[in-house]
C-alpha cells in the first residue's frame, strides 16, 4: 500500500518537521499486520514528496482478522489487503504520523497551524460507489479530487474496471487536518475495517473528525460506513455530532482546539415521528428559562457558531441578542450563520458578536438582563473557574445567568463512551449533580443570586437527565 504527500511551500522540506520524519533518512516502523516504511522519493526546497508504503504481511494479517470481518473465508488464502489502501493503512498512519495527526510542531509550530498546498495520492484505493464516491466525501473538504478508475486488466479492456481507484487530492490546508480526514475516509471508501469494533471506536472518530465532520454533508452515510453500521455505536456518534457545532471552543487554554468540539448528545422522546436531539432540547430549555425570567436582552457568552442566537433571533420576545466568544474561527460560522438576519441587525435586535474571554473583565459582557453559559464551563480549567465566576456573576451581574453542562452521572447510558471517560476529549471536568448543585450553591451565595435546577433531556430515574442546566437570579 502506498500514500505520498507532496508540497510546494517555501521550503519545502520544511514536510520533514510536520511529519516528525527527517528527509534523508529511510525509517522503518513495525505493525502488527506487517511493516510500515517513510521515506522521500524527492526532497529540494521548492518540491518535498512523502512516502508511506505499508508491506503487509499475509501470516500477520490472517491472524489480525476475525470471523466477523468480511470475506473471512477467502481472506486467508485471496485478498487485496497487501496491495490496496485499506483500514490497515490508516491504522499504520495513526502509528507513523501520530504526532503530526494531533497538529504538534515544536520546530514549526506556526507552519503546523497553518494551511499549506499539498498534493495526495493513494494508486490503489478500493471505492464502493466507483469515482463519484470519492469526490462526495472529499470534495466538500476543499479538495480537487480526481478519482481515475483502475481497470480490472489493461489487455482485456472490455472487462470494465475494478472497484479501484487511483485518488488524487490537491488543495491548501494544514496537514494535521488532511491526515484525520485520510484517517477517516480510507475505511469508509473502502466499506471494511480489518479489526473488530469496540466501543472506543467512535471517540476515534469523534476526534479525528473533529472540525469538518460535524458540518459534513455526508456526514451520516460516513459515520455508518465507518462504524460498519453497528446501530448503537452509530446513534452514539451521530449524536455527538450533532451537537458538535454549538460545543465552545476552549477559551482559556494556550492550546487552542482548532474547531468547536464535539459534545455529548444522545436521542430522546419523538417529536411528530422524529426524535429530538439533546442539542434541540438544550435549546429549547435555554430558551424556555429566558421566557420564564422576562429576559429579553441576552448575551450568549460562548457562543460559538451561533445556533442559540440564531434561536433567539427567531423569536420577537427578545429584544436584543449578542454573543461572545473566544474563537475568531467560529465567530466567523457565527456571523455565516446570522448573514439571513440583516433585517433584525437594522432593527436593532442583534447587539453584537464579538471576541472576548470568560477570565477577563470586558464591559461589553455589562448592560443585559440575562448571560447564557451553554455547555461552557466544563471546557475551563478548574483553578481559572474562579476567575469565570467574577467576570460573569461579579463584574457583568445581570439579573438572569443560564448555565449548562453535562451530567457526568449519565455517561454510563452512552454506548460508544468508555468506562470513565469524558464526552469530548477538551473537556477539564464533568460534574455529577451533587458536584453542580455544591458550586452553584456557592457561587449564588458569594455573588447575590439564587438558583433553580432544571433537568434537560430524558430524565432518567437512576442516572439522571444528560444535561443539568442552573438558572441564576439575582
Amino acid at each position: 500500500m502506498l500514500l505520498t504527500i507532496t508540497t510546494t511551500l517555501d521550503q519545502a522540506t520544511d514536510l520533514g518537521f510536520l511529519l516528525h520524519k527527517h528527509p534523508d533518512r529511510v525509517q522503518r516502523f513495525e505493525q502488527s499486520f506487517g511493516t510500515a516504511h517513510v521515506f522521500y522519493p524527492e526532497a529540494d526546497k521548492r518540491r518535498c514528496t512523502a512516502a508511506l508504503l505499508l508491506d503487509v504481511d499475509p501470516v500477520k494479517l490472517v491472524r489480525t482478522r476475525g470471523k466477523g470481518t468480511p470475506d473471512f473465508s477467502l481472506g486467508q488464502y485471496v485478498n487485496d489487503r497487501p496491495y490496496a489502501a485499506s483500514s490497515l493503512l490508516a491504522s499504520a498512519m495513526a502509528n507513523v504520523f501520530r504526532t503530526a495527526m494531533r497538529g504538534r510542531c515544536a520546530a514549526r509550530p506556526e507552519l503546523a497551524e497553518s494551511p499549506i498546498p499539498l498534493e495526495i495520492v493513494l494508486p490503489a484505493l478500493p471505492c464502493r460507489g466507483g469515482p463519484g464516491q470519492a469526490e462526495r466525501f472529499f470534495a466538500p473538504l476543499g479538495w480537487d479530487v480526481s478519482a481515475v478508475p483502475v481497470p480490472l486488466d489493461p489487455e482485456f479492456p472490455e472487462w470494465g474496471d475494478s472497484r479501484y481507484v487511483t485518488l488524487t487530492l490537491t488543495g491548501t490546508t494544514r496537514l494535521a487536518d488532511a491526515l484525520n480526514q485520510l484517517y477517516v475516509l480510507l475505511p469508509v471508501l473502502d466499506d471494511a475495517k480489518h479489526y473488530w469494533l469496540a466501543p472506543d471506536e467512535v471517540d476515534k472518530l469523534i476526534r479525528a473528525g473533529a472540525g469538518w465532520l460535524a458540518a459534513h454533508p455526508g456526514r451520516g452515510a460516513i459515520t455508518r460506513r465507518y462504524l460498519a453500521n453497528r446501530r448503537g455505536l452509530v446513534r452514539t456518534a451521530l449524536g455527538r455530532l450533532a451537537d458538535a457545532e454549538d460545543a465552545p471552543d476552549e477559551e482559556l487554554d494556550p492550546v487552542q482546539v482548532e474547531e468547536e468540539p464535539a459534545a455529548e448528545s444522545g436521542e430522546s422522546e419523538e417529536n411528530d415521528g422524529k426524535a429530538v436531539s439533546l442539542a434541540e432540547h438544550r435549546l429549547q430549555a435555554v430558551v424556555q428559562a429566558l421566557r420564564d425570567e422576562n429576559a429579553r436582552r441576552v448575551i450568549d457568552l460562548g457562543c460559538g457558531s451561533g445556533r442559540l442566537l440564531a434561536r433567539l433571533l427567531k423569536d420577537d420576545f427578545f429584544s436584543e441578542v449578542s454573543g461572545a466568544d473566544v474563537s475568531h474561527r467560529a465567530l466567523g460560522h457565527a456571523w455565516r450563520r446570522l448573514r439571513w438576519d440583516d433585517r433584525q441587525r437594522r432593527d436593532g435586535r442583534v447587539g453584537d458578536v464579538f471576541q472576548g474571554a470568560l477570565t477577563y473583565a470586558d464591559e461589553r459582557f455589562g448592560g443585559y438582563e440575562a448571560a447564557v453559559l451553554m455547555e461552557v464551563i466544563e471546557h475551563i480549567d478548574p483553578p481559572r473557574l474562579p476567575a469565570v465566576e467574577r467576570v460573569v456573576f461579579g463584574h457583568a451581574a445581570p439579573r438572569v445567568v443560564v448555565v449548562t453542562t453535562p451530567n457526568a452521572e449519565h455517561n454510563v447510558r452512552y454506548e460508544g463512551l468508555a468506562p470513565g471517560a469524558m464526552r469530548h476529549s477538551d473537556h477539564r471536568f464533568e460534574w455529577t449533580r451533587a458536584e453542580f448543585r455544591a458550586w452553584a450553591g456557592r457561587v449564588a451565595e458569594a455573588h447575590g443570586y439564587r438558583v433553580r435546577h432544571v433537568p434537560v433531556g430524558d430524565d432518567d430515574p437512576e442516572v439522571g437527565a444528560p444535561t443539568q442546566m442552573g438558572v441564576f437570579t439575582r
